[in-house]
């Protein structure tokens, strides 16, 4: 098998898985299919609005739906796990289906593409597209286009972020198509530039004169200290700090006793002579 036809081959089998799950678990808001190839088996990865009808009672669902892809469409070992959808509208499968289960109902295609539009605008999509195509009013077929927002067709940005699903349902007058195309808001486009309004302040560049100046300066040589310099402070560091010695308190001196001096003895006073006994 050539490499194309192994392609292919491929994108047909996933194409037959999509709409087998879509007609199975089309009341559980099925919202695509991811199948991917892994070393023990192959990944299946399905997004649904209400995970609990995809997974069933016990898991009920979830293994027989395991049985029939391994046996209708030759996936080895799959392991399937189900992936809840956050925003409803900005997945186009689910759109999609909310427009053909419209039509159904017997509500007019234009009511029915601006009513989903406006919902996938509302919750903060950037672009939005519904396309509804088939017999819509006469006997020849033509299509209806109802687009909002920023929608490009072409370059990286679509490729990279565009989402888009197609839907077909059965009516009276015979087979509608719906193609809807949605940008999420977290695209992001080269083209886009964002401003700043408050810029930090930078520095005036130097002219290349005090460039040339500054560089042309010496340097002041620090002078090298010798060896036994850097011993002598490395022994200094090292060392740990003394702590002052507290000297002994000096006992205190006795207080000398004051000898008494003896005390003269008195003079006895002789009586003085009166005028009478001279």
């Amino acid at each position: 098998m050539s490499v194309v036809k192994h392609f292919i081959t491929e994108s047909l089998k996933k194409t037959e898985i999509d709409e087998f799950l879509r007609n199975e678990f089309e009341r559980a808001g099925y919202g695509g299919v991811d199948v991917a190839k892994t070393p023990l088996g192959t990944h299946v990865v399905i997004y649904a609005m209400r995970p609990g009808l995809v997974i069933g009672r016990g898991g009920e669902t979830i293994k027989e739906l395991a049985r029939v892809l391994e046996e209708k469409f030759q996936l080895p070992n799959p392991q399937i796990s189900v992936a809840e959808i956050e925003v409803p509208e900005f997945n186009p499968y689910v759109v999609a289906s909310r427009v053909t289960s419209a039509l159904q109902r017997g509500i007019h295609f234009r009511r029915a593409g601006f009513w989903a539009l406006r919902q996938t605008m509302d919750a903060g999509a950037l672009g939005a597209e519904i396309v509804i195509s088939g017999k819509l009013r006469t006997e020849r077929a033509r299509f209806e286009k109802f687009r909002a927002g920023y929608l490009p067709k072409s370059g990286e940005p679509p490729l990279k972020y565009l989402r888009t699903a197609e839907v077909h349902v059965q009516l009276k007058v015979g087979i509608l198509g719906v193609k809807v195309k949605i940008l999420p808001p977290d695209a992001q486009f080269p083209d886009k530039v964002e401003i700043l309004e408050n810029v930090p302040k930078t520095e005036e560049p130097k002219p290349p004169e005090e460039i040339k100046a500054e560089v042309q300066e010496p340097l002041e040589k620090v002078p090298e200290k010798t060896v036994e310099e850097k011993v002598e402070e490395k022994k200094v560091e090292d060392k740990p700090a003394e702590k002052p010695q507290e000297k002994p308190a000096e006992p205190p001196k006795p207080k000398k006793k004051q000898e008494k001096k003896p005390k003269k003895a008195k003079k006895e006073k002789t009586p003085k002579k009166t005028a009478k006994e001279k």
